[in-house]
C-alpha cells in the first residue's frame, strides 16, 4: 500500500512548504473565483455590501411568517458558528442522562428558540483553499480556534503554522507516526501481513470520533470511503476542522440513539482513542456497531484497554472480550496498541447464545425502518441474507444493487435514473462554469438512490447523500453502491457547522416538506441551506413550479443571486432549474 499522497512533494522542510504553499495561494488568488473571470480579492472592501438589518431574531410561529423589506435580518457576529441543534445553553436547560452522554446527541430547541436571521462569516474569513492543498492547511481566518493545537499539537492532530495557516501533519492520538502508517498496519493485522485494507474488502468505513478526520483523508488514495463524525464537545471544532479541509464529516455521538446510518453499511467501524465506553451499559453501544457493520465486517479499537495492564483496564477488557463473544464475533489479531474484530456472520451461534441468554436477538421488523431518531436497542441484529459487495468503488457504482429490488426499485428504473443523472451533472458544471476544484463538499438533500452522486464520482468531490426519513428507506441503497450518508428530517436543521457546503442539491425535496406544516415552510429549508453553504457556494434547486417560482422571490433577501436554466425532467418535459448563488457578504 502506498503511505498517502503529499500535496508538496517528498520533503517537508519549512523551506519547502512554504514556497509550495505560497505558489498555491497565489495561483489561487491569481486566479478566478467560480467561474467569473475577475481576480480574487478577499479584503473587506470587495465583500458584497448589503442593506439587509443586523439584529438578533428568533423564528416566530405563522400565521404569518414575516420577512422584513429589507431583507432576512443578519446575525449579530458572535453567532458565526451557530449550531441549532448542538447548542450547549439550551442543552443544559434539558434534563439528559449525562452518565449515557446523552448531552453530546442532537436537541432541537423549539421553533421560538431557534434563530431566523442569517449566519454570519467570521472575521477576515476567506474562501477555502482548493482541494487537495486544503487536505494539509487551512486558513486559520475561518476556523480560529487554538484548542486542539494546544491539547494534540504533540500527537499531530493540528499545528499552528504562521499566523495565516493550520498543518494538519496527518497524525492522530494512536498514530503518532502518521496515518500512512497506521493503515498499513490494520491492513497487516487483517491479512497476516500479506495485503492491505483494501485487500482484505474494505471499502467503507464508520470513523468514531474522528478528530479531525485525518484518517479518512489518508484513506481516501486507497480508494476507501469514509463517514467520519465527532460529538461537538470538549475537542472544540473537529468537524468543522474535518469539513474545512474538504473530507466529509459531520457531526454525531452514539449514545442513546441509533446513528443515522443504515444496517450493514460498513465493512469496518474505527474506534482510535474515540471515547466511547463500548463495555457500559450491557454493551449497548456495542450492539450498535454489529448493526453497523456488514457480515466479516471489522471492528478496530485502538485504546488503552487493548493494550495496558494498570488501572481498569483490564477488567473492561475482559468486559469486551466477553461481549463480542456473545455476539460471535472473532479476535482475529492484537497488537501494539490495537485489537481487531471480526464480526461473523454466524447465526448458529447468535441462536445458541440467545437461548442461553447471553443476547436478545432483535425483531425481524425493527431491523427494516429508517434509524432516524430511533432508541439503541438492546438486541443484536441478524443481517440475514446479504449481497456480496463488489471489491472496488468504480464496481459497486455501477452495479445495481439488489437492496433496491426488496423495496420495488427494478434495475431498469436504476439504469435510467444513472443514465439521467450522469446527463443532468455534465449540463450542471457547464452552468456553473467553475474549476473543478472549486467545488469539494458536496450535499445532495434528496438523493434518493444515488444516482446524482455515482455521476459527480469522476469529479474532486465528495457527497453527503441525504435521505429523508420520511421517504422511502432508499438509503441502503445508496450504500451498496459505494456511496456514503445519512438520514435526516428538512424539518430540523443538518448536524453541521455553518460554510461547511460548496455545493447543495435540492432535487424536488422543499415540495415534499409543504404540508408537513409549521418549521418545514419552504422560508425554513432556505436559511438552513444559507447556514450550510459557503459564501460563493451554489445551490442548485429543482422543485414544483410555485416552489421555484417562490424561491426567485425570497433569494434577494436571503442575499442569494439567481440564474435559471430549462432541463428536461425524468418525464422529458422541461422544468425550471435554479442555479442560486451565496453572496460574498459578512458584517464590517
Amino acid at each position: 500500500m502506498g503511505r498517502g499522497y503529499n500535496v508538496f512533494g517528498a520533503t517537508r522542510s519549512g523551506k519547502t512548504i512554504l514556497v509550495a504553499l505560497f505558489l498555491t495561494v497565489g495561483s489561487f488568488y491569481a486566479g478566478s473565483l467560480f467561474g467569473n473571470n475577475e481576480p480574487i480579492h478577499l479584503s473587506q472592501s470587495a465583500l458584497f455590501k448589503f442593506s439587509n438589518k443586523i439584529e438578533l431574531t428568533y423564528r416566530t410561529s405563522p400565521p404569518p411568517l414575516v420577512i422584513p423589506e429589507t431583507g432576512m435580518n443578519v446575525c449579530p457576529s458572535k453567532f458565526n458558528e451557530y449550531l441549532p441543534c448542538h447548542n450547549v445553553t439550551y442543552v443544559r436547560q434539558l434534563s439528559l442522562n449525562v452518565s449515557r452522554r446523552e448531552d453530546l446527541e442532537r436537541h432541537c430547541p423549539p421553533l421560538e428558540q431557534r434563530l431566523f436571521c442569517l449566519v454570519p462569516p467570521p472575521k477576515d474569513y476567506k474562501i477555502p483553499l482548493r482541494w487537495p492543498t486544503s487536505r494539509d492547511y487551512v486558513w486559520r481566518s475561518n476556523v480560529n480556534h487554538t484548542h486542539l493545537a494546544r491539547v494534540n499539537g504533540g500527537q499531530s492532530w493540528v499545528q499552528e503554522h504562521g499566523d495565516k495557516f493550520w498543518w494538519f501533519p496527518g497524525g492522530g492520538t494512536h498514530f503518532k507516526h502518521g496515518a500512512s502508517e497506521y493503515i498499513q498496519r490494520l491492513g497487516d493485522m487483517v491479512t497476516n501481513e500479506t495485503g492491505d485494507l483494501r485487500s482484505a474488502g474494505v471499502v467503507q468505513v464508520l470513523d468514531v470520533g474522528c478528530g479531525v478526520a485525518s484518517f479518512a483523508a489518508y484513506l481516501l488514495p486507497l480508494g476507501i470511503q469514509t463517514m467520519s463524525f465527532a460529538p461537538n464537545d470538549a475537542h472544540e471544532n473537529q468537524i468543522q476542522f474535518s469539513l474545512e479541509r474538504g473530507i466529509g464529516a459531520m457531526i454525531s455521538a452514539v449514545a442513546t440513539k441509533q446513528l443515522p446510518y443504515p444496517s450493514a453499511s460498513f465493512e469496518m467501524v474505527h474506534c482510535s482513542r474515540c471515547r466511547v465506553d463500548w463495555h457500559a451499559n450491557d454493551g449497548i453501544l456495542l450492539k450498535e456497531v454489529h448493526r453497523l457493520l456488514r457480515p466479516n465486517g471489522y471492528f478496530v479499537y485502538t485504546s488503552p484497554p487493548a493494550y495496558r495492564k494498570d488501572k481498569e483496564y483490564p477488567v473492561i477488557w475482559d468486559k469486551l472480550v466477553n461481549l463480542a463473544n456473545s455476539m460471535c464475533w472473532k479476535l482475529v489479531s492484537r497488537k501494539v496498541q490495537t485489537a481487531i474484530w471480526v464480526k461473523e456472520e454466524n447465526v448458529e451461534c447468535l441462536k445458541k447464545n440467545a437461548e442461553v441468554k447471553l443476547i436478545s436477538l432483535c425483531d425481524v421488523e425493527d431491523v427494516l425502518k429508517p434509524s432516524w431518531q430511533v432508541p439503541l436497542r438492546d438486541c443484536v441484529q441478524i443481517s440475514g441474507h446479504t449481497e456480496k459487495r463488489p471489491s472496488s468503488l468504480a464496481e459497486r457504482l455501477s452495479k445495481y444493487p439488489e437492496t433496491l429490488r426488496n423495496i420495488g426499485i427494478s434495475e431498469d428504473e436504476y439504469t435510467s435514473d444513472t443514465v439521467f443523472w450522469r446527463e443532468q451533472v455534465k449540463h450542471y458544471w457547464r452552468f456553473m462554469n467553475v474549476n473543478e476544484t472549486e467545488v469539494r463538499n458536496v450535499m445532495d438533500m434528496n438523493a434518493f438512490i444515488g444516482g446524482f452522486a455515482a455521476a459527480m464520482n469522476s469529479y474532486p468531490v465528495w457527497v453527503m447523500n441525504i435521505v429523508p426519513a420520511t421517504m422511502n428507506e432508499t438509503l441502503s441503497g445508496v450504500f451498496e453502491r459505494g456511496l456514503t450518508g445519512a438520514f435526516h428530517d428538512w424539518c430540523e436543521p443538518f448536524s453541521t457547522y455553518p460554510r461547511t457546503y460548496d455545493l447543495l442539491h435540492a432535487n424536488h425535496v422543499i415540495s415534499h416538506y409543504q404540508s408537513r406544516g409549521d418549521g418545514c415552510l419552504l422560508e425554513d429549508i432556505m436559511l438552513e441551506m444559507d447556514r450550510m453553504i459557503r459564501p460563493q457556494g451554489f445551490i442548485i434547486i429543482r422543485d414544483e413550479e410555485p416552489v421555484t417560482s417562490r424561491i426567485r422571490d425570497l433569494a434577494p433577501n436571503y442575499l442569494w443571486e439567481v440564474k435559471t436554466h430549462q432541463l428536461e425532467n425524468k418525464l422529458n418535459k422541461t422544468e425550471t432549474v435554479l442555479f442560486c448563488r451565496k453572496r460574498f457578504w459578512a458584517i464590517i
